[in-house]
């Protein structure tokens, strides 16, 4: 495996034997399949789960990791092409990336959109401009569309729980936040539940509504694998008979870029945190899920996250197990 950039990438069979490694890894480890391997691990945007994932996946199957971000005693990084570098940043990320891709056998790269330009994001141009620079392996741990880590996290969540593919119910939901968040994970996550056949519905508000392409390849997506895909606005017809609802805060498509008219648009909807009414239509082990940071009573009353509904711990330990995977595929020493 060169690069693990897109869910979309990968045929559903492809996926199963991922997930499968994972579920072996964990219960038989291979504390030498990387003996020797360094992965390099590049934050150009701030982690918790992903930093820690990654390092700890590598330790359990015998390799090494180090960790390079623009927080750390390293120079100042200058990102823009045809700058004359008199200012305080003393590095060309076009010098830094190569050197840092170098120094191990495969780079994990973690980079959030600008959110200035739909288009520029929606085309990857940031994170591309990235991968082009190296000829290692690469692992995308999130970029402006993307975030395919998580969406095998969960993936793998829904099996463990017995979740169907085709005729299982999934409730993409917006929910609230006081600031305009990425599109990685909604956008993201909603082509994960297509791929695996499932009847998805987009539940958000007016002017949140997801990007037309993301919409169109998610689609196509949910046809070839037997499933659907619907919007709505309406919580209690969304959440009828849901096998899980996967909540999520995200810009406004309809203001992308304009922090101003997106926080005019958001500031009436605050009611939209998902509390235990939310699943009165659903069925009774409809699950929650969430792929953290997430506000407590914000996003989501303390009843359902601290709930037997909630599996966000499980499905945050299935990030590790799923990188395992990757790595293994990516990484392993061929005997």
């Amino acid at each position: 495996m060169q690069a693990f950039n897109d869910i979309a990438d990968f045929s559903k069979d492809e996926i199963s034997a991922l997930i499968e490694l994972a579920t072996r890894l964990d219960r038989s480890p291979e504390p030498e399949a990387l003996k020797g391997k360094v992965l390099s691990l590049l934050f150009l945007s701030p982690s918790l789960r992903t930093l820690a994932s990654f390092q700890a996946a590598m330790t359990r199957l015998g390799g090494g990791s180090f960790v390079i971000s623009p927080d750390m005693s390293i120079h100042g990084l200058e990102s823009r092409p045809g700058i004359v570098m008199d200012g305080i940043a003393a590095e060309h990320i076009r010098e830094a990336v190569p050197v840092i891709a170098s120094y191990g056998d495969a780079i994990g790269i973690r980079a959030f959109a600008e959110r200035k330009n739909l288009q520029h994001d929606l085309d990857e141009v940031e994170f591309s401009s990235l991968t082009e620079l190296i000829d290692t392996p690469y692992i995308n741990m999130e970029s402006a569309m993307g975030h395919p880590c998580q969406n095998l996290a969960d993936w793998k969540t829904m099996n463990d729980l017995g979740i169907p593919s085709n005729d299982g119910k999934f409730v993409l939901s917006w929910a609230f936040h006081p600031r305009a968040l990425p599109l990685a994970v909604p956008a993201s996550t909603l082509q994960m539940a297509a791929q695996r056949g499932m009847d998805i519905t987009v539940l958000r508000p007016h002017g949140f509504e997801l990007p037309e392409p993301i919409m169109h390849k998610a689609r196509d997506a949910a046809a070839a694998a037997g499933g659907s895909i619907r919007e709505s606005i309406d919580r209690r017809e969304a959440m009828q008979d849901a096998h899980v609802i996967y909540a999520k805060s995200w810009s406004s498509t309809a203001h992308y870029g304009d922090k101003i008219a997106d926080q005019e648009l958001r500031n009436e909807l605050d009611d939209w945190c998902v509390d235990d009414s939310w699943f009165d239509n659903a069925r009774k082990d409809c699950r929650f899920m969430h792929c953290l940071p997430v506000r407590r009573g914000v996003v989501v009353a303390d009843s359902v996250l601290d709930g037997p509904r909630s599996v966000v711990i499980p499905e945050a330990r299935n990030r590790m197990l799923a990188q395992m995977a990757v790595l293994h595929q990516m990484m392993r020493i061929q005997k």
